[in-house]
């Protein structure tokens, strides 16, 4: 056993969290007809496959409620007295449907109901592996998986920017496929027609047999599209390990406060990754991706390939017509990009589907609020213990947030109350009230403890091994935070939204005595968020052991186990509003963070302005901002900032007519991009994305009135609405003139009485022209 094998050899021996028994090596557990279940197991490049028998649940909060049910079952009387105290078993997919069919009719009571006195879960593979124990990649590290990436490259018709696998020009001109061993080859519509292409891409995939399909908007794009074309040539994309067809269904899934429709699509004995979505994932966290293109996503985490080709999307037609050889390479190194993506977001998946009751495929999909109640559940009916009912829902306090100082700073430290919740909980033995075997603590605790071992053994470890320990170390990190959450989960079976309110109250508490004590002790408190406490030293960023007295000195007075840790130096720090700044951090690079800084409603030309902005004001050169600005006014008036820059791209939720439905009823208002499809000589459907920029002369033109389709743009004569944009941009300067102007950091009550005052329209003489000029 070498040394990544000891360090982990206690992290997967706790049954509670790795599930029992730890079959090994399972990359794929499929429902493979009525009444069995296939088992398919990885042994490097060998696979082994086996049929069980079916094993499937309902749980019932009276055992009656099934009487009459002509379906085969079995029921069991669960100890304890919670409501859904019966548990009883089915074999057959047949026999769980009749079940559930039946108990909505007996209990005439939608089955989404808080007090419905029934519980079956969705996912029969679910089910299965509930009451089994079973999870996947036991025995495995991520780099034993099989992995296979897809990309398609699409002709797009004359007069449209995007394409649609139902308009009837256009078509799959490339599929790109490269694996994790090295493989790759691209399929060129030069070469075969798109019927063949399709045909000879489901032949390769059978071939390569791979577990995992990664591509980057696989669900929103490719898939869908590769569904459509198939269909119209009747070809039958059999992808399934078994020859079964690509499946698919309608899903939804929130990411924060957003809520994502799209298209789930299913591979047997396969799972699909989905890299876009990752990268939703991990925005939450992170909040510092600018977009979530794989180019920038590419860029972003540095494995963009050196070297690779890249096209304008909007020339692929062009490129296929005249250089189709770019065009491959193109699409081959997207697919590779799309596996080097997928191998930086996906390992800590990996290690979920190893601990939850999921595919691997549904853990990327699942919130972590629905993981921690599966947990729970599994550990009570493995100890044949009752279910109780979700608590009804009740407002839980958020912690405490606030901005004390606007502006520049300089020296800044950002501070964490390390895993300040979960060590609440522990130190003050928080649990759900409902939790009558004491199962909440115990994970809790077990995370705590291997959170740290595994993080002290990232830095002995190199190469994969320290990759794999560092993807466990994050995951133990993502559940141990997530423990808080799901306290005041309202579909949590062991929710307690009292409890929540207390370890957030505690939380609050702490941190306002922390900022106490750090402004006691010379430190300038800047911002509190979520994130930790942002605060100017009262010493040099790189004095290491004034920083290690000052969170000694804080945490004496902490609750056993709870401490600061400083993680994060920062030069310069630039404040906006609360849970908006800009941080120069000490390699010269700037993150941004806060809607009110990134939204990606605004043009890209706007958001560059900001970027140079804020470098400037960071590096101590507030003085120039006033030229900047100018600058761009200029390029601006000499239509030197080219169309991408000054478009916005939208995409059609409704049909153009459902538009024209909706705006002559009064239940939508006027948009430029349906207005355009409407003018189009071309029809477009709803999921077509339009982008245009605004034309004419003046600043108060009505948008919907003056876009005009940036296809349609011709350079030899920019008709492009200067003053409207000089407009936007003078907005956008007079937000942030008041620092320039007043520099160091300030109360943010008197950012908000100079950002409420009028604009001075002398300062842009620009604009006095335009308004001026018919």
């Amino acid at each position: 056993m070498n040394r990544y094998e000891q360090i982990c050899a206690p992290f997967y021996g706790n049954r509670l969290l790795f599930g029992d028994p730890a079959e090994p090596r399972i990359v794929a557990v499929e429902i493979a007809n009525g009444k069995e279940v296939e088992i398919i197991r990885r042994n490097k490049d060998k696979l082994a496959r086996e049929r069980r028998p079916l094993k499937l649940f309902a749980l019932l909060a009276d055992r009656a409620l099934l009487k009459g049910l002509p379906a085969t079952h079995r029921i069991a009387e669960l100890r304890g007295d919670f409501p859904l105290r019966f548990i009883a078993y089915f074999d057959s997919l047949n026999a769980i449907e009749s079940a559930r069919q039946y108990l909505r009719y007996v209990t005439k009571i939608p089955p989404a109901m808080s007090e419905v006195p029934y519980l079956i879960l969705g996912d029969p593979v679910e089910q299965y592996l509930m009451l089994t124990g079973i999870t996947c990649f036991m025995g495995m590290q991520f780099g034993d998986l099989h992995r296979m990436q897809l990309d398609i490259e699409t002709y797009i018709s004359d007069g449209f920017e995007f394409p649609s696998p139902v308009r009837e020009g256009d078509r799959i001109v490339a599929v790109a496929l490269s694996g994790s061993d090295g493989f790759g080859c691209v399929l060129s519509g030069k070469h075969m027609d798109e019927r063949t292409m399709l045909a000879e891409m489901v032949r390769i995939i059978q071939e390569r047999d791979p577990d995992v399909i990664e591509g980057h908007n696989l669900f929103r794009f490719d898939l869908e599209y590769l569904e459509s074309r198939a269909f119209r040539h009747g070809v039958t994309l059999s992808l399934g390990r078994n020859g079964s067809p690509l499946r698919a269904r309608p899903s939804r899934m929130q990411v924060a406060d957003r809520t994502i429709a799209y298209r789930r699509y299913n591979i047997y004995g396969r799972s699909i990754v989905d890299t876009w979505l990752l990268a939703q994932h991990y925005d939450i966290a992170s909040r510092e991706l600018e977009g979530f293109g794989l180019k920038e996503l590419a860029q972003h985490f540095g494995v963009a390939r050196p070297n690779r080709v890249y096209i304008d999307p909007a020339r692929v037609s062009d490129y296929f017509e005249h250089r189709v050889d770019d065009l491959c390479a193109y699409a081959l190194d997207d697919a590779r990009e799309a596996g080097a993506l997928a191998e930086m977001l996906s390992p800590s998946y990996f290690v979920q589907a190893q601990i939850f009751p999921y595919s691997y495929q549904t853990v990327m999909l699942r919130g972590n609020a629905t993981k921690i109640d599966a947990l729970l559940m599994r550990s009570y009916l493995a100890a044949g213990h009752s279910i109780p009912f979700t608590n009804a829902p009740r407002e839980v306090a958020g912690g405490h947030t606030e901005i004390r100082r606007c502006g520049v700073a300089h020296n800044v430290l950002h501070c964490d109350v390390t895993s300040l919740y979960p060590s609440l909980m522990l130190e003050g033995k928080h649990h759900p009230a409902n939790d009558r075997l004491g199962i909440f603590l115990r994970i809790l605790s077990d995370l705590r403890s291997f959170r740290v071992q595994a993080k002290t053994a990232v830095r002995e470890l190199a190469g994969i091994e320290r990759r794999n320990m560092e993807a466990l170390q994050q995951t133990f990190k993502i559940l141990l935070n997530s423990f808080y959450g799901y306290l005041g989960f309202s579909l949590g079976h062991f929710n307690d939204f009292e409890q929540a309110n207390t370890v957030t109250r505690r939380g609050r508490e702490l941190i306002q005595r922390a900022i106490v004590e750090l402004e006691n002790r010379g430190a300038l408190v800047i911002e509190v968020d979520t994130d930790g406490i942002y605060f100017v030293a009262p010493f040099p960023l790189d004095d290491e052991s004034a920083a290690l007295e000052l969170v000694d000195s804080i945490s004496e007075w902490m609750p056993a186990g709870i401490r600061l840790e400083i993680d994060g130096r920062y030069p310069a720090m630039f404040s906006y509003k609360m849970k908006n700044y800009v941080l120069l951090d000490e390699r010269g690079e700037i993150t941004i963070r806060g809607s009110g800084l990134k939204s990606r409603g605004i043009e890209r030309f706007q958001r560059r302005f900001m970027e140079e902005m804020f470098g400037l004001l960071l590096n101590g050169r507030r003085d120039q901002l006033e030229a900047l600005y100018q600058d761009y006014l200029g390029r601006l008036s000499r239509h030197e900032i080219a169309i991408p820059e000054l478009m916005k791209t939208e995409t059609l939720q409704d049909s153009p007519e459902i538009y024209r439905d909706k705006l002559g009823s009064g239940r939508r208002n006027i948009a430029a991009a349906y207005e355009l499809a409407l003018k189009a000589a071309r029809p477009y459907l709803s999921g077509d994305q339009i982008s245009y920029y605004v034309s004419g002369r003046g600043s108060n033109v009505k948008v919907a009135v003056a876009a005009k389709l940036a296809v349609d743009f011709d350079s030899r004569r920019p008709d492009e609405n200067v003053e409207y944009y000089q407009a936007k941009l003078a907005d956008l300067y007079e937000k942030f003139r008041p620092f320039a102007r007043r520099g160091g950091l300030f109360p943010p009550d008197e950012i908000d009485q100079v950002e409420n005052a009028p604009v001075q329209q002398e300062l842009f003489p620009s604009l006095k022209d335009a308004e001026a000029d018919p």
